[in-house]
């Protein structure tokens, strides 16, 4: 056999039942093993994409207990590996709850030859798509904008303009609630700037005391106050020639707002105890969950700051405002948190998708990522259902659209927000997504380009 040819593990005790099944599987490359053991042995070594599993296996060939633990072992060490069960005609019970932890599809004894290489071959294709579509995640995620998901038109709009804005100096203002990721799109808009290769700085003006916020920006000398035993740097000298962060803006104390003013005016800083100005060239990147209008009524935001900063102002929708990215998010931090556990879940349950589409999730993308990686933790079954999940109560699904009512503007709306949320659901898979639907697959793809979803 050369190295293209695929393999195929079987995992049979009839000596006779494997002749047969490795005679009429001539096009693959059949692996044999009789037991437990030696079946996880061929896993770690081959890394087969199929396996034949026949459930009745020593030392309870009369049984399921042992093919059972076995298939479980399999998708522990091999998620993506595609488990094909055997039983016998009587043992459909089983079978079928094979499928429940994770087997790909089962057959009876005594096999058909024409019936069984149908399953094997979706079985390789359906593998075959599968690392595709990591392959080209991975690509992804190596590319700007990283850990960045979305199908929503405004988020697009909003990348896009970080994208347009990446290239130049001015300063930004990113405007959200907590969660909705505003340190994603600041690095996104550094690592498609030309500072890509320079330091990208981060802090947070509202986890830092008041009393040791100034240090943490603009550092100190030696002797400066008791304490300080040696000269250091602080965060916007350490970013020079970078991207500087600063995160929780609307936090930032009166006091030190006039020396930031002074900094982005004049891009030049003085160290605490220090009396020499240093020149600074940094690109300054803010972000906040305030209503800083609302702060410069009060008297707690400096206006003339507030414009050095938002040369550009960019708005990010909280997740509830994004069309279909609850199910497409959930999506992905499932894949992620799955891959990361070794937990070999193959999607959720429809109530769970139902609760992730209903729940308002006032903690956004930062509240979602944590309760699908608590979901991946505590599922029990194959599938994460909606008691996984450990949502209290859903808070509303948030999703309006501006009333129409022109005809044609109000059925356009609907299609796409329809064509949208299916994509979302079923994990952008055309054919769930037609067959949710009822569109042939050729329709889906012309609404897909007529509504521009990529």
């Amino acid at each position: 056999m050369s190295e293209k040819t695929p393999k195929i593990l079987l995992v049979e005790d009839d000596v006779g039942l494997q002749k047969q099944i490795k005679w009429s599987l001539d096009e693959y490359e059949v692996l044999i093993a009789g037991d437990r053991e030696s079946a996880l042995g061929m896993v770690r070594r081959f890394e087969p994409a199929v396996v034949l599993l026949d459930l009745g296996l020593p030392p309870d060939p009369d049984g399921a207990t042992e093919g059972l633990a076995t298939l479980q072992q399999i998708l522990q060490l091999s998620p993506a590996t595609k488990i094909v069960v055997v039983t016998g005609n009587q043992d459909r019970a089983n079978a079928i709850k094979a499928i429940g932890m994770g087997a790909f599809d089962f057959y009876h004894k005594p096999f058909e030859e024409q019936i069984l290489k149908l399953v094997i071959a979706r079985a390789f294709r359906v593998h075959e798509l599968e690392q595709e579509n990591r392959q080209l995640s991975a690509r992804r995620r190596a590319e700007p904008l990283q850990g960045l998901v979305t199908n929503d038109p405004d988020m697009l709009k909003v990348c896009r303009t970080i994208e347009k804005v990446a290239p130049s100096d001015v300063s930004v203002l990113l405007l959200g609630e907590s969660g909705t990721g505003k340190e994603v799109l600041a690095r996104g808009l550094h690592e498609l700037s030309p500072r890509v290769k320079e330091r990208f700085v981060a802090i947070n003006c509202a986890a830092i005391p008041e009393n040791l916020l100034e240090s943490e920006l603009f550092g100190y000398e030696k002797g400066a106050f008791t304490g300080a035993a040696k000269q250091t740097i602080g965060k916007i000298e350490y970013a020079n020639n970078g991207t500087l962060f600063l995160d929780e803006i609307g936090d930032l104390p009166m006091p030190l707002q006039a020396k930031l003013l002074r900094f982005l005016q004049e891009r030049v800083i003085e160290r605490l105890g220090g009396r020499g100005e240093i020149p600074v060239n940094v690109r300054v990147v803010a972000a906040t969950h305030q209503n800083l209008a609302e702060r410069i009524k009060a008297g707690l935001f400096r206006e003339d700051l507030f414009y050095r900063l938002s040369e550009i102002s960019v708005r990010i929708p909280p997740l509830r405002e994004r069309l279909g990215d609850r199910s497409l998010l959930a999506h992905a931090f499932l894949e992620r948190f799955a891959q990361s556990q070794g937990r070999p879940l193959r999607g959720f349950a429809p109530d769970a998708i139902a609760l992730i589409e209903a729940h308002a999730w006032p903690g956004n993308v930062r509240e979602m990522e944590n309760t699908i990686k608590r979901a991946v933790i505590m599922a029990d079954g194959a599938q994460v259902n909606a008691e996984d999940l450990g949502i209290e109560g859903a808070t509303g699904n948030g999703d309006e659209t501006p009333e129409h009512l022109n005809l044609r503007q109000v059925r356009e709306a609907a299609e796409r927000q329809a064509v949208v949320r299916a994509l979302a659901r079923c994990n952008h898979n055309i054919a769930q997504a037609a067959e949710l639907l009822g569109v042939s697959r050729p329709t889906l793809y012309d609404l897909m380009a007529r509504f521009d979803l990529k």
